[in-house]
């Protein structure tokens, strides 16, 4: 089974253990902090992947450090995996999890990139259409990428809508090399 199959299964597992249990508030914080800090850890993610050290040792690892955040169903889980020799998997499980959640609660994270800040009434107008043409709540991340050159290009899970002047040029320039606009 491939890696993103059993990340799946076990952040699908814990989504419905965290409904059940009316905790899906606590679990997602929790696992946004997980995926964040072995994120930006490579030290940490290198110790949870190493098969010398022991799963006891790198389960008092994790309990030591969210020790003060994170609840006893995610120690629960995150030991569960341990046990299973999947602590690879914990930052993918992570991301899973929290997609998944989004799709639960009809809600999408989009990531923006942009030439310039957009103002407030830019980000709710793109706010507004984007929740319009997915049909779901959106919360917005946006960076600064100067290669567009203008307009910005938007991110949901494996779709792109790319609406920058860098794209328009690249479709203008087929046009007139081929004769013919390529739907990208």
């Amino acid at each position: 089974m491939t890696d993103f199959k059993v990340s799946h299964r076990y952040a699908t597992s814990l989504l419905e253990d965290s409904v059940e249990k009316n905790k899906l508030e606590v679990i997602t914080s929790n696992m946004i902090l997980l995926s964040d800090t072995l994120k930006g850890n490579t030290k940490l993610q290198l110790a949870l992947e190493s098969p010398v050290i022991k799963p006891e040792i790198k389960s008092s690892i994790l309990k030591e450090i969210f020790k003060d955040v994170f609840d006893e169903d995610t120690f629960k889980f995150i030991d569960f995996v341990i046990e299973k020799k999947r602590e690879n998997l914990l930052h993918t499980i992570a991301s899973r999890f929290l997609e998944l959640k989004d799709e639960h609660l009809g809600e999408a994270q989009v990531s923006v990139k942009t030439v310039y800040e957009f103002s407030k009434e830019q980000k709710k107008e793109l706010t507004e259409n984007l929740e319009k043409t997915l049909n779901k709540k959106v919360r917005l991340t946006f960076t600064i990428d100067e290669d567009l050159i203008g307009g910005f290009v938007a991110k949901v899970g494996d779709t792109l809508f790319d609406a920058s002047l860098q794209h328009q040029l690249d479709l203008l320039k087929n046009q007139l090399l081929y004769g013919s606009i390529s739907k990208n």
